[in-house]
């Protein structure tokens, strides 16, 4: 064994639990030892005390150490403060693109206005006559846009029909002020505008939903449609009548939710009909070179109007036109002396009455009716005895004079108001004028009246009484809204007998095949009808020279289904016309034109061959010439 190792002598051997026993009471002897060495700590209560700041300080170092054991209350922290934060912001914009920012007063007004609906409308054939389509408005709110004049810059530049300067006043108003935090910039933008304005990105501008009304048809039935205005509301025509009843109640309740839930409106207007007329109109004013005209279509035996046409119009698209002068509706609107058509009445009066019949005469010869100190001359007369139907062939004011004196003032009084001609006609038509009638009805006022001058009326008003007379007695307010015959019979007046009505169709269609009424006798169709020339009165006087025109016919005069009725204002006379400008010359001429093309389309059919006794009670009577106007 090396001399260098240790020995234990005797050593017993010491098992593992010894052996750690052994070792404890070793490290036990050590620290006794060390804390015996080590200097003793000075309790905390013998320290001088340390400053709050410092403390507090010290706190926050340590919050703030990098020690491992404090890394997740720091990380949980600013965690649940970054939830929060975002969280707030998110549930924010998701609540605002839903449900947007709460809308002020004068948003919930414009957003109600942009949003009615109103239901189409259509003709008797279910053809579109005025629809809504979906668009937007663009609108700013003054108080959040922050550089006014670059907004009016770049809005201008975008949409240039916007006035600048109207524009910077609406923008520059002050919050508190009526109408400042809201405001429209354009209504009714096309797509591409939108984009445009999109692309601005102005703050302060917004876009809300909104409807536009259309006429696809553009001109046509326009004095019929009327328009509306931007907020949808209907300013004139049939779209004014359906605001009247309740449309705007209802847009104004919430209670219409989409133009589905409206039924259409459905007018007795035939646009194929309006279009025909329309041409012939326009060729005719443009031909004779008149000022304005109107042309329409009635039907005798429901009263529903089947075509309407006052020229000059205007497209109830862009409606700016619509309220000049010279654009009224003529046939509703505009009152006037309608000539010699108003014999019809004193013919058709002499006969109810009683005190004449068909076989009646009347002593024109001299051509003068002398009467206080007026004269009634005759326009073209033959200067002897006529008999009522020659009355009316040759136009005579004197003897159309002496039956309305044969009647007398209170009697001719009675029957035209009976006739619905001295009150104001009311159509769904919102537009119409009262009829200009004399304050003092006197016996000249009579004379003058039974060949249509000293009393103006409405051409629909006069058209309604003609239809009364053709139709067998029955007086029916023309409608614009597609009806039944049964329903127009439930609403009737009868006001004349079916025999004074037989008898009129007869003597009206003896003038269009010797009378006045030769244009419009378009063959096959069996015409009636009569002319009318009147002197326009201006500034108190009548002037010879300015001439209002008018023509009315039937057909077929045997069973009539259909009144035409053209008037032209001022209209000239032309070489083929011989210079002559009166009503057959003109009127007559496109009253003629109109059915023969028209009638195809209203299924009117042509008659090849004369009617079998067209007028029977007249054979009876052996009227003039009766033996003429049909077959055996």
């Amino acid at each position: 064994m090396s001399e260098d190792t240790d020995q234990i002598p005797d050593a017993t051997p010491v098992t593992e639990t010894e052996v750690s026993e052994h070792e404890a009471a070793l490290l036990e002897a050590a620290a006794l030892a060390h804390a015996a060495a080590a200097p003793r700590p000075i309790p905390e209560e013998a320290l001088p005390p340390e400053p709050r700041a410092d403390r507090a300080k010290a706190f926050l170092r340590s919050m703030f150490r990098l020690a491992i054991e404090r890394s997740h209350m720091r990380v949980a922290l600013v965690g649940l403060v970054f939830v929060g934060v975002f969280g707030t912001i998110a549930s924010k914009l998701l609540a605002m693109a839903i449900f947007g920012d709460p809308p002020s007063q004068e948003h919930r007004v414009a957003a109600a206005s942009s949003t009615a609906f109103r239901p189409d409308i259509v003709d008797r054939n279910g053809e579109i006559l005025a629809t809504d389509i979906r668009t937007v408005s663009v609108f700013a709110e003054p108080g959040n846009i922050y550089d006014k004049d670059e907004a009016v810059e770049l809005l201008t530049a975008v949409l240039p029909e916007l006035n600048a300067s109207e524009l910077r006043a609406k923008l520059s108003s002050r919050k508190g002020r009526s109408g400042a935090g809201f405001v429209w910039v354009k209504r009714e933008l096309t797509p591409k505008q939108q984009a445009e304005v999109h692309r601005l990105g102005i703050p302060g501008i917004g876009f809300l939903p909104d409807h536009k009304r259309v006429y696809p048809n553009g001109v046509a039935a326009a004095h019929i449609l009327g328009a509306t205005n931007l907020d949808g509301v209907g300013i004139a025509g049939m779209e004014k009548y359906i605001d009247s009843t309740g449309i705007q109640a209802l847009n104004s309740f919430g209670l219409i939710n989409k133009q589905a839930d409206l039924k259409p409106v459905q007018l007795s207007i035939d646009l194929r009909a309006q279009f025909a007329v329309r041409d012939e109109l326009a060729w005719g004013i443009d031909h004779f070179k008149a000022k304005a005209g109107a042309s329409m279509i009635l039907d005798v035996k429901t009263g529903e109007v089947i075509a309407l046409v006052s020229m000059p119009d205007f497209d109830p698209n862009d409606p700016k036109d619509a309220l000049s002068p010279d654009r009224i509706n003529r046939m509703n609107v505009g009152v006037y002396e309608m000539g010699s058509t108003f014999k019809a009445m004193t013919l058709a009066m002499a006969l109810e009455s009683g005190k004449y019949n068909v076989n009646s005469t009347f002593d024109t010869r001299g051509g003068v009716l002398n009467w206080g100190r007026q004269k009634i001359h005759e326009y073209h007369g033959t200067n002897r005895v006529i008999t009522m139907p020659e009355v009316f062939t040759h136009s005579s004011n004197i003897g159309s004079a002496k039956m309305a004196l044969g009647v007398g003032v209170p009697g001719h009084k009675a029957f035209l108001r009976k006739m619905g001609l001295l009150d104001r006609l009311r159509t769904e038509l919102p537009e119409s004028a009262a009829p200009i009638v004399p304050s003092r009805w006197s016996e000249i006022n009579t004379i003058t009246i039974a060949f249509g001058h000293g009393i103006a009326v409405a051409p629909l008003q006069a058209a309604m009484a003609v239809g009364a007379i053709v139709n067998g007695g029955d007086l029916i307010t023309p409608t614009f809204l597609k009806t039944t015959s049964d329903d127009a019979k439930a609403k009737a007046a009868h006001v004349l007998s079916t025999q004074t009505s037989e008898a009129m169709r007869y003597i009206m269609r003896l003038n269009a095949t010797e009378g006045s009424a030769k244009k419009a006798a378009i063959p096959y169709y069996f015409v009636g009808g009569k002319t009318g020339t009147a002197e326009k009165v201006i500034g108190g006087r009548y002037i010879h020279n300015r001439l209002f025109t008018t023509f009315m016919a039937a057909a077929p005069m045997n069973d009539p289904k259909y009144l035409f009725v053209t008037i032209m204002d001022e209209p000239q006379g032309l070489p083929e016309s011989g210079g002559y400008a009166t009503a057959a010359w003109n009127s007559g001429v496109v009253t003629g034109k109109v059915i023969e093309r028209v009638a195809p389309i209203l299924g009117l059919p042509p008659q090849f061959e004369p009617p079998v006794r067209p007028f029977p009670q007249m054979v009876k009577l052996n009227a003039y010439h009766v033996n003429q106007l049909g077959g055996p």
